[in-house]
């Protein structure tokens, strides 16, 4: 019998949660990964679910049955309780921090969420309740002949307003032609069973996935120096947002299939928790990391033309890691320091792998003026640009990676014999 669970189950089960923002979500995402789910409710209220506890299948005890891991079992937030306090952010935050967000981003997030919600639902009642369960506002239009007659709706995001600063709403039919409401109800009423609608899965197109990929991007290095300001001023403020690195990484190494970042992220798990469990308390540095997470999650991967903004990313994630090594070393917290070294020493390494694959022309000048337009506006968009920023970074990670003075510094190592 195993001594404890699988690494691959947990790093499974964290992807998930960062991903997710209900344990509907949740557990949707854990099953489309192939981990086995089983649910626990109460027993003083059957309706009300308690916990869980996950397997694989290829992870068996002597008898052939499944080893069941509760979720803390696998890290001490990973609970149901605590992980619906992450996914429930509190008041007055933003959980998408749509106010930072391109007009196109908003649009492919809300495109997302309404795909969604209409293909679990066969009535537009429960189409407008599953879309404000999922944070959207909904506005719906009546008709001017019959006052109780719905003929539309929009939506928007929290936080998502115009230049005068009024909310700014999308009809359906400016997210797809087919999110109409009157094509909603003709796909509802051709439904044959009031089982939800399946389809193929939903998918961002590559201009709206590169607007999430430079969102990631900035908001990564946004945070490094969120830590880098308080690693020594004030510790404690920058705790909530080096725990939520650990959800952007882990996405990150999920959409990007890198086994390296695969390494970065299991390395940077230990840097990233408090001690004896404690949960940090909640910032809004920290919320955008997660909502970071959750954004690169609906993207997923980046298209095979996109290298130069996965780069810039995984730069940014490589400074984050750094910043969080200088915070755990001035808290004097060695291990979990050397954990954020060990993690910034994996990025980098998948910073390099990624530099070399940058788009080369293959039909002469234009693809390369392409491609060079590219670099150009990568390299204004992202605090960490592919030239000297890439370079200037490897230096940096290259200090922090050195053990500092006192502590863990290795004897000088005695000259040999000249010649």
């Amino acid at each position: 019998m195993a001594r404890g669970p699988p690494g691959d189950l947990r790093r499974e089960v964290c992807t998930a949660a960062a991903g997710a923002g209900a344990e509907q979500e949740f557990f949707a995402r854990l099953r489309q990964a192939g981990v086995l789910v089983r649910l626990r409710h109460s027993t003083t209220d059957p309706g009300q679910l308690s916990g869980y506890a996950v397997g694989l299948a290829r992870h068996t005890a002597k008898d052939g049955g499944v080893i069941w891991y509760g979720g803390g079992k696998l890290a001490a937030d990973l609970t149901l309780p605590k992980l619906r306090a992450r996914w429930q952010p509190p008041a007055g935050h933003d959980p998408f921090s749509a106010a930072e967000l391109p007009a196109s981003a908003v649009r492919a997030v809300l495109r997302n969420k309404v795909t969604t919600a209409a293909r679990q639902v066969r009535d537009e009642a429960g189409f407008f309740a599953r879309l404000q369960k999922a944070g959207v506002l909904v506005r719906v239009r009546f008709s001017e002949t019959d006052p109780g007659q719905v003929t539309g709706y929009a939506v928007t995001l929290p936080g998502h307003t115009g230049a005068d600063g009024a909310p700014r709403w999308y009809g359906g039919g400016r997210l797809a032609a087919g999110l109409t409401l009157p094509q909603l109800r003709y796909r509802w009423a051709q439904a044959p069973s009031g089982a939800p609608e399946r389809g193929a899965a939903f998918c961002f197109t590559a201009p709206e996935r590169d607007t999430i990929y430079q969102h990631a991007s900035r908001q990564a290095a946004q945070a490094a120096e969120h830590i880098r300001r308080c690693a020594y001023r004030d510790p404690a403020a920058a705790a909530d947002a080096a725990w939520a690195a650990a959800d952007t990484l882990h996405v990150a190494a999920w959409a990007l299939r890198s086994p390296v970042l695969r390494c970065a992220v299991d390395a940077y798990d230990r840097a990233a928790r408090a001690g004896h469990g404690r949960i940090p308390r909640r910032s809004r540095d920290g919320d955008r990391l997660r909502s970071t997470a959750r954004l690169l999650a609906m993207a997923g991967g980046s298209t095979g033309d996109a290298t130069l903004l996965t780069a810039a990313l995984v730069a940014n994630l490589a400074a984050l890691a750094v910043a969080v090594a200088e915070l755990r070393q001035a808290q004097q917290h060695a291990a979990q320091a050397a954990a954020a070294r060990s993690a910034a020493q994996h990025l980098r390494a998948a910073m390099t792998q990624a530099r070399p694959q940058a788009p080369r022309s293959a039909r002469g000048e234009a693809p390369r003026r392409g491609a060079a337009r590219a670099a150009g506006r990568t390299r204004t968009d992202f605090p960490v640009s592919l030239r000297l920023g890439l370079r200037a970074l490897a230096h940096q990670t290259q200090a922090a990676l050195r053990p500092s003075s006192g502590q863990g510094q290795l004897p000088p190592k005695r000259a040999g014999p000249s010649r």
